[in-house]
């Protein structure tokens, strides 16, 4: 191939050419034309190849409107080219300017958009080519008179091409040289660009006249056209061929864009090196390749990012399109279908499903219609595409030529709209996990001129399946938290227990993360003698199995604080439960969850509003705090207990006297930990938000849950607030009685009396009954002291008996001839419960009968 000219004005070399007239070496190149504009249209940088070409110095332009440079009546013209360049990385076009001496140029402008210090936004204008006069042709020039002597002289005919001659075979150079399958451009000895083949022209959508005499940054402005340019430079300077893995490709390619580089010398006959020729080639394979593991790659951190099907359906089609479809669909089943192996044959029926996700390209075509569709319902008939493919298991791939595709069309205008006309190749997958079909995903490519290949589809199925996870996981793992959550809601107290010795509020909030529902509770539990029972636990873990723990642990509570168990003795009975559950199942799991509750916490108290005392023990569990009524906020100083399970260790019971109207708070470690703030801060806040007088204990509890959390807690919080009431010395009667048996008629007086004066007449019978039962108990079987007495609550009435003995009375079933054991049972059948309670001398033997609201 003859030596290409170094500039368009330039002659070949005369080693080059055939013998003719000597012609005179053209004049040296003026520099480019280069200039900056700012987005409001002034003149920012002006060069010298810019004075040289409309004759203004600097001092006459920067700072001065574009516009001005434009020719009078080229003001329209120059308009409309700003707005084509709106919203545009690169502008390219013609542009009649005004020369200072009058003259008008027309050239041929490149714009780049580019970011200069700061916020700004400017425009690179460059130009590389002779200006035309108005008026005058580009023969009259001297790169016209060039251009038409090689047209008349250097060109030739197809037969000639066709033959041996030497200008045939330059012929056939230049057609391969413009027609080669990669990208081919020369750059003379000032690294211009002086010749670019039809791949360089389609690569980068500028014609070979629109780049020639331009530098590759002008052309490209690119970090990497930097660097391809140094090492031209080398090129020249004797370095020979130079590789690069990163090719001068649209603006803002790069080495990530799979193009291989190589810059080859090109030398006169006598070794001189002239120009340098870029030869690109993009490795599409390899391309394609490491595109879609980066996709893939890309995929593991963007679906499935939260516990919404929708969602991560959502995130399956922003992930496909555009790295690998134009449009994407996804469909869920409305009654996802479980299974093992997939059937051959499609299914008789059509599938019902709601169309969840789509994302297309385009704004409006002919995925419009798709995108309107989103969150409706969908059929497919029987033997579509979709139904074969769900009931076969694996995705397939079809072109717009498909019989089956157009059957589909042609039967569901659904599938036509969605489609569209010009969609040429289509994907369907299956999305299926762990045995169940969910649905399916849709892919097709219009923009694309390529179509599905087999690696795409094994990509669209590694990605559907991966959403496929995710969804079947979001839905299993919202049914179990929505079982857990059933189970623990039914395992707290549903309404709490008619009582008048305190007023309670309680809140409890579930977790807000994935780990679930834990096993934090509360309870209230009526004691005798109008006392009250308060109880708070966490139970480690999540889950069912930690709510199942939790409602076995409430029990076992309930049950021993019937028996009217001291808080200490209590928790060591909970204690060896908690070693007994652990023990049944170390067989079945080593987790957490499965220990059978070891490392639950508990507190337990109790409260009389006769003595106005407060029991108080606890397992590990934090302090609780107290409020007197004049607002001192403290914690209570209960020794903390081990956790249960441990087992071995005592737990201490703290007694202390509450004030009538203190309050008390009980928590789990659910409302101290917070992520904003650490333990102190935490403390402050709850001890404000308590010391603040309210009207109702609701709003304690609100404000305290206000003031701790700023957003869902990562682990369950219960809250049991209460205030204290006293029965005063009026609502309570007790009389000391001698251990002889003519004291049961006084004792009966007594309490009749006091019925009496309480207005409580229509007790009396089983009053006395009951008083003349336990009295005589206490007389034949217990040691003395003995005392007697009633305690009136609202809708209760209470009869104690107490004795220093320890022995506790049974209930039996007196014999036909039998002249005793008939006193417990009648008691038992009139009372509304019965029991004994132990301390640690003697025992209270004791009976409750319900008010009649007379």
């Amino acid at each position: 191939m003859e030596r290409l000219p170094t500039h368009p004005g330039e002659r070949p070399h005369e080693s080059d050419a055939s013998p003719g007239p000597a012609r005179t070496a053209p004049p040296t190149p003026p520099p480019p034309a280069t200039a900056a504009v700012d987005a409001r249209g002034i003149v920012t940088e002006w060069s010298e190849g810019a004075r040289q070409l409309l004759g203004y110095p600097p001092s006459e332009v920067v700072g001065q409107p574009a516009a001005r440079l434009l020719a009078d009546d080229a003001g329209t013209a120059g308009a409309a080219a700003l707005r084509d360049a709106a919203g545009r990385e690169r502008w390219s076009g013609t542009v009649a300017l005004r020369h200072r001496d009058g003259r008008r140029l027309r050239r041929e402008l490149l714009a780049h958009r580019r970011t200069a210090e700061g916020p700004v936004t400017e425009w690179l204008v460059v130009s590389a080519v002779t200006g035309t006069p108005e008026g005058q042709t580009p023969a009259d020039t001297p790169e016209g008179e060039a251009a038409e002597g090689e047209a008349a002289g250097g060109g030739t005919s197809g037969s000639e091409a066709a033959g041996s001659g030497t200008s045939g075979s330059g012929r056939l150079g230049e057609w391969a040289f413009r027609q080669a399958p990669c990208v081919m451009a020369v750059f003379d000895a000032d690294l211009r660009l002086v010749r670019a083949n039809a791949g360089m022209e389609q690569v980068l959508s500028l014609t070979e006249d629109q780049m020639r005499g331009m530098r590759l940054p002008e052309i490209v402005p690119h970090p990497v056209s930097d660097e391809t340019e140094a090492k031209m430079r080398r090129v020249l300077e004797g370095g020979g061929p130079q590789q690069l893995r990163a090719g001068a490709g649209p603006a803002g390619t790069g080495a990530n864009d799979g193009w291989s580089t190589s810059l080859v010398p090109l030398e006169d006959p006598a070794g001189h090196v002239r120009a340098v020729c870029l030869a690109a080639h993009q490795r599409l394979q390899e391309h394609l390749a490491r595109q879609r593991m980066l996709l893939l790659s890309e995929a593991s951190a963007r679906i499935g990012t939260t516990a919404d099907s929708g969602r991560t359906a959502q995130e399956l089609a922003d992930i496909a399109v555009p790295g690998l479809a134009d449009f994407a669909a996804v469909d869920l089943l409305d009654a996802p279908r479980h299974g093992g192996a997939p059937s051959p044959a499609a299914p008789a029926r059509p599938l019902a499903a709601t169309r969840t996700a789509v994302r297309s390209v385009l704004d409006d075509g002919p995925t419009a219609s798709a995108a309107d569709t989103a969150g409706t319902k969908t059929l497919y008939p029987a033997l579509s595409p979709v139904a074969r493919c769900l009931a076969q298991g694996h995705g397939a791939l079809y072109d717009a030529a498909d019989p089956d595709l157009l059957r589909w069309a042609r039967q569901d205008p659904g599938a036509a709209r969605l489609l569209g006309s010009t969609t040429h190749s289509v994907m369907v997958v299956p999305m299926r996990a762990h045995g169940a079909t969910l649905g399916v995903a849709l892919f097709g490519r219009h923009r694309h001129a390529e179509p599905f290949e087999t690696d795409d589809l094994w990509l669209a199925e590694e990605l559907t399946a991966k959403a496929a996870v995710s969804i079947h996981t979001a839905r299993r793992d919202s049914r179990e938290h929505t079982s857990t959550m059933t189970l623990q809601r039914s395992l707290l107290p549903q309404t709490l227990p008619d009582q008048g010795a305190l007023a309670i509020a309680t809140r409890y909030l579930p977790a807000g993360t994935r780990a679930g529902v834990g096993g934090d509770w509360f309870d209230v539990i009526p004691l005798s003698g109008a006392r009250v029972a308060l109880v708070v636990g966490d139970v480690v873990g999540h889950g069912i199995r930690a709510s199942a723990t939790m409602g076995r642990l409430r029990t076992a509570v309930r049950t021993l604080a019937d028996v009217d168990l001291p808080p200490d003795e209590l928790l060591t009975h909970l204690d060896d439960l908690v070693l007994h559950l652990s023990a049944d199942e170390s067989g079945t799991d080593d987790t957490a969850e499965s220990a059978g509750g070891i490392g639950t916490t508990c507190l337990y108290a109790v409260y009389d509003p006769v003595s106005r005392h407060c029991a108080l023990a606890r397992a590990g569990h934090p302090p609780p705090a107290a409020v007197t009524p004049d607002g001192a906020v403290r914690f209570l100083d209960v020794p903390a207990g081990p956790p249960l399970g441990l087992g071995g260790l005592p737990f201490e019971t703290f007694e202390t006297e509450l004030p009538e109207g203190s309050l008390l708070a009980l928590y789990t470690d659910g409302l101290l930990a917070a992520r904003d703030h650490d333990i102190d801060e935490a403390l402050d806040k709850m001890f404000a938000a308590l010391a603040r007088p309210a009207k109702t204990l609701d709003t304690v509890c609100d404000r305290v849950l206000t003031a701790m959390l700023t957003h869902r807690p990562d682990d369950d919080i219960a809250l049991l607030v209460a205030r204290t009431r006293a029965l005063h010395a009026d609502r309570v009667a007790a009389w000391d009685l001698a251990s002889d048996p003519a004291v049961v008629a006084r004792a009966r007086k007594h309490a009749t009396e006091q019925l009496t004066a309480w207005g409580l007449d229509d007790a009396a019978f089983i009053t006395e009954l009951t008083v003349s039962e336990l009295v005589t108990n206490a007389i034949r079987y217990g040691r003395p002291p003995i005392q007697l007495r009633l305690i009136h609550e609202a809708s209760t009435l209470t009869c104690e008996v107490f004795d220093s003995s320890s022995t506790a009375p049974h209930m039996r079933r007196a014999r036909t001839f039998d002249e005793g054991g008939r006193g417990l049972l009648l008691v038992g059948q009139l009372a509304r419960r019965w029991g004994t309670r132990h301390a640690l001398t003697g025992k209270t033997v004791w009976a409750e009968q319900s008010l009649s609201p007379g």
